[in-house]
């Protein structure tokens, strides 16, 4: 791998204008990616992941800040160098695989297709588009036309066509939403095997937790941030003649291990999982002290987290960092609760 990381991203921005309204995607996102990593960013709808990914594969350009794909700054990359730039060094694999492939031509001249566009000559693109199907485990079905594949089979030639040009990266944006949990662990299979053998980088755009125990590292982004980083690691390998582990070799049994970090931007700032801010209770003010171990988070007085669930089975109150559940709490201390809670939240909305 090389010293500086194959994509950069420093305080990235982007918004967006419609009408009258300015949305913001991306808040000053940091991100880093070695050469040759497989990995997934997550995140809820509206998150910013998608745009991130648009701006990585030259589809979209960021309204502020940095971003480099192997030494190139996309910011200052011309019209003309950008095409230059997805048609050669950027592979896409979307969810829908009819956006990769056009359904009247077979699996091979599919594949063929983008290097004819390039200018690659016949025999290269035979040769290339036979080695590609094999390395997808398609080989026997490069005649077959899509209708007469299954949708497992159709993204496992978007994906070949995808690395039709020798991409140094690619994109795929939820590669296993539209197929079922044992087609998703074959596609992510095909991925991670190009990665090892191609030595492509690779970049997940996904919801699919599933994911996590497929790829070496998870970003999550939240509010147009990078939020938390996942990563995975390989404790040992054990013989076995019935290892059937997708994250590893054949034959072998691996011991994974995953370890979750919370990432701090340029300028030190954070951003605390959501559930540890309701488990603690901390609202939107916190007190930060200095320990021998590190930096504590603590609640802080009257602006704990208020929060009511009700239903016919179960119910919960948390006030002034006090936290109730019962089964069946008393009608008497359910109302006086309910009341404080219903108080509590008009005068934050200066009713």
């Amino acid at each position: 791998m090389s010293e500086e990381p194959f994509i950069i991203c420093d305080n990235l921005v982007k918004i967006y204008k419609m009408a009258d309204l300015e949305i913001v995607a991306l808040q000053g996102l940091d991100l880093a990616v070695q050469e040759g990593e497989l990995m997934a960013l997550v995140g809820p709808s509206g998150s910013g992941k998608s745009t991130l990914m648009n701006i990585l594969g030259g589809l979209d350009r960021p309204s502020a800040g940095r971003v480099t794909v192997d030494g190139r700054d996309l910011l200052k990359l011309s019209e003309a160098k950008m095409n230059k730039y997805r048609r050669e060094e950027v592979g896409f694999v979307w969810q829908q695989p009819s956006r990769n492939l056009i359904p009247y031509l077979s699996a091979a001249e599919n594949v063929s297709m983008p290097m004819i566009v390039t200018g690659i000559g016949a025999r290269e693109r035979r040769r290339r588009t036979n080695e590609l199907l094999e390395a997808v485990g398609l080989g026997d079905r490069k005649r077959h036309r899509l209708a007469e594949m299954s949708g497992g089979e159709q993204q496992r030639v978007a994906i070949a066509v995808a690395l039709s040009n020798y991409p140094r990266l690619l994109l795929a944006d939820e590669p296993t939403g539209e197929v079922d949990s044992q087609m998703a662990q074959e596609i992510m299979g095909v991925l991670r095997d190009l990665n090892r053998d191609l030595g492509v980088t690779i970049v997940i755009v996904t919801h699919d937790p599933r994911i996590a125990s497929s790829v070496d590292r998870v970003i999550a982004i939240r509010d147009g941030r990078t939020s938390t980083e996942t990563t995975r690691q390989v404790l040992s390998s054990i013989a076995s003649d019935e290892a059937d582990e997708p994250n590893g070799e054949e034959g072998f049994e691996h011991e994974v291990t995953f370890e979750e970090l919370v990432v701090l931007d340029t300028a030190g700032r954070l951003q605390i999982p959501r559930d540890y801010l309701e488990e603690f209770r901390i609202g939107d003010r916190a007190r930060v002290e200095v320990t021998d171990e590190g930096i504590l988070i603590r609640p802080v007085e009257g602006r704990e987290t208020v929060t009511r669930v009700s239903d016919e089975d179960a119910w919960e109150v948390q006030v002034s960092g006090l936290y109730v559940q019962e089964d069946e709490p008393p009608p008497s201390r359910r109302k006086k609760a309910v009341n404080w809670v219903r108080r509590r939240l008009s005068r934050s909305r200066g009713e």
